[in-house]
């Protein structure tokens, strides 16, 4: 339970120093939010859980397969500020469209031959 607790504290301070960041230097929060941290941190603690390099290797190439449905919600939403939408709709339907592809992602990986 110790191990659990200090997993999320470390990931919970990630996130935090993210959105400080962020708040101050809106670049440098965003060079932050996009290092793939939480996938370190995933992968870190796969490899401490299980030593299986097999398991880590299908999270990592499933990690890429899924990071490239999220892409377009961050170009969604800042273009949708701009249209005179508020945050939370934005989101809402940046986070929806991300659903929505990553449905499709899951759809269509299995018939081009990759398993995740």
């Amino acid at each position: 339970m110790l191990y659990l607790v200090i997993k999320a504290a470390i990931s919970g301070v990630l996130i935090a120093v993210a959105s400080e960041i962020a708040r101050r230097y809106p670049g440098w929060g965003a060079l932050v939010a996009s290092l793939p941290l939480v996938s370190i941190l995933g992968m870190m603690w796969l490899w401490r859980d299980t030593r299986d390099l097999t398991r880590l290797g299908e999270h990592s190439t499933a990690t890429f397969w899924f990071v490239l449905p999220s892409l377009p919600m961050f170009l969604v939403v800042p273009w949708l500020f701009k249209r005179g939408l508020g945050f939370w709709p934005a989101l809402a339907i940046g986070c929806a469209l991300t659903v929505i592809l990553y449905v499709a992602m899951i759809q269509i990986l299995p018939k081009i031959g990759v398993r995740l």
